[in-house]
């Protein structure tokens, strides 16, 4: 099968990542390749034995339909490929990548060639590459079954997020208020959410942080704030409706984050209401950011 793709001014990384890839592709794909060669020729001597090699307009039609179908779906991979190459780090491991892993991902995504959705799964196999592991089989599963609305969704469900003691946890506190509204945030947006397993919604209990220190760190963009309890320890943090799933969080590191300061502050207020004190630390002009690592 190989990779079209230029590796003349690529980095040593970049390079050992399309060869993996030709390489765990080649291997998926040949067994699957001998049985359709095979095929093709028991077919080709049924219908010499029939007709000497008389082909017709169907069989024609169904030739070229399946080389479109297979030249389209190359295109797809290498297009994802090229996109990646450019965010492989100098210190990725890309050799470290399983190769199972590796024929799960393009098995998946051999399919898309929208732009944006090649770009979030561009963004999936770098990252896999710069730190192996990061991504489970599990996760690229449900990412080859988003749509670029759900992706969409996902990625403003992410906007609502905060940074408690370093972990990033999406805090939807009444899925009825117009802060989450006025994103596409509401009861039935979070059940599809739930429904195709990014996150757990539980509108009635919902979820908490417990055995918690009298002090807490929170991050909003790149203003800190403590959290300090009434009590020493063994304190409780209510994080509202929302928990996000382990496959939510690896595909949280792709979505880019717009703060908005009347989230922030909605949020503070919440926190008040329940006799918590919070303060600032520091604080930076607010602007777009990413999940750190």
């Amino acid at each position: 099968m190989g990779f079209n793709i230029n590796i003349g001014r690529l980095s040593e990384p970049a390079t050992i990542l399309v060869q993996r890839i030709s390489d765990a592709i080649e291997g998926y794909y040949r067994p699957y390749q001998i049985k359709r060669i095979a095929e093709a020729e028991a077919e080709a001597d049924r219908i010499k034995a029939v007709s000497q090699i008389e082909i017709t307009d169907l069989q024609r039609r169904a030739v070229a339909r399946f080389i479109a179908e297979e030249s389209k779906k190359q295109a797809n991979m290498e297009s994802i490929t090229a996109k990646a190459l450019p965010d492989v780090k100098d210190d990725a491991r890309p050799q470290d990548v399983e190769e199972d892993w590796l024929a799960h991902f393009f098995d998946k995504c051999r399919l898309v060639s929208d732009n944006e959705m090649q770009q979030l799964w561009a963004k999936v196999l770098a990252g896999e590459a710069n730190s192996p592991g990061r991504y489970s089989r599990r996760t690229v599963s449900i990412l080859s079954s988003l749509s670029k609305e759900e992706a969409g969704l996902f990625q403003n469900l992410w906007s609502f997020s905060w940074q408690i003691d370093r972990t990033p946890y999406v805090l939807v506190y009444d899925y009825q208020s117009p802060v989450y509204n006025s994103r596409g945030i509401n009861f039935q947006s979070l059940r599809h959410l739930d429904d195709i397993g990014l996150i757990s919604f539980d509108a009635i209990a919902g979820f908490r942080l417990q055995y918690l220190s009298k002090e807490i760190l929170a991050e909003f963009g790149k203003e800190i704030f403590i959290i300090l309890f009434n009590k020493a320890d063994n304190n409780i943090l209510e994080m509202g409706q929302v928990m996000i799933s382990q496959e939510g969080r690896e595909l949280a590191h792709l979505a880019a984050l717009d703060h908005k300061p009347v989230f922030k502050e909605y949020v503070i207020q919440q926190w008040r209401q329940r006799h918590l004190t919070v303060s600032p630390v520091s604080s930076s002009a607010d602007e777009p950011s990413t999940i750190p690592s």
